[in-house]
């Protein structure tokens, strides 16, 4: 599939706000790995764009989070951080701009619904922060980026992290040993009250919090509530 005609390029361009950027940097930006995969075309992927973009989004919303909360601390921060940055909020943000329709797929990819597939959206998201920081420079990444994500910063200061225990101690755990948690269920009954599960959470080899419920999510979201308060106490006390 070409990239797009020039009058759809001009309308992307003016829902991004900002400088056109040059052609086939957008077009790099756009094209999902399946296209050539399929194609054998000779032209990039968005992957290194999108690596890029990742990491020039975590610099901007980190800064900019680090400015509006003053007093929270590094795991406050860090979950607010990861709330923003996370796939839902980029896919949400990729649809406000229509980059679904411009996305650059391969024949499998499209048949199965990938222009509204979140990854490719959140992927496309970040594939294009980096081609502005590369096109423009930090300062138009950075305005871009807050401008984009406006919504999110508002509501999250009207109503606080939106993650739920479980992702949240992933967020804060890979961030500071940069390996996952690991859940390991301890018991599992069956009995007349139905089925309970039991649950340790542990983070690089500690055991961080036991959680019990009805399934296994509902444990593990409850181990990871009591490590989540672990840590927190840990943070407070310099531990």
């Amino acid at each position: 599939m070409p990239l797009a005609s020039p009058p759809a390029y001009e309308a992307l361009a003016e829902r991004l706000g900002v400088k056109p950027l040059p052609v086939e940097l957008l077009r790099e930006a756009l094209t999902h790995a399946s296209y050539l995969n399929e194609s054998g075309a000779a032209a990039r992927s968005n992957e290194r764009l999108e690596f890029l973009g990742d990491s020039v989004l975590g610099m901007v919303i980190a800064t900019e989070l680090f400015r509006r909360y003053p007093t929270a601390g590094e795991g406050d921060l860090t979950r607010m951080r990861a709330d923003i940055v996370r796939g839902r909020t980029l896919a949400a943000a990729a649809v406000r701009l229509g980059l679904g329709e411009h996305l650059v797929l391969g024949r499998g990819e499209e048949a199965a619904g990938g222009r509204t597939r979140e990854r490719n959206l959140a992927g496309a998201m970040e594939s294009i922060v980096g081609a502005v920081w590369v096109g423009h420079g930090y300062r138009a990444a950075r305005t871009f980026v807050l401008r984009l994500l406006l919504p999110e910063l508002q509501l999250l200061r009207k109503e606080g992290s939106q993650l739920d225990s479980k992702s949240t101690l992933q967020h804060v755990v890979q961030a500071r040993w940069h390996e996952p948690p690991e859940y390991v269920t301890l018991d599992e009954e069956n009995g007349d009250a139905g089925r309970r599960f039991t649950v340790e959470v542990r983070v690089a080899g500690e055991s961080l919090g036991r959680g019990d419920g009805s399934s296994k999510r509902e444990a593990q979201q409850r181990a990871a509530e009591q490590a989540i308060d672990v840590l927190r106490v840990r943070s407070e006390t310099g531990e």
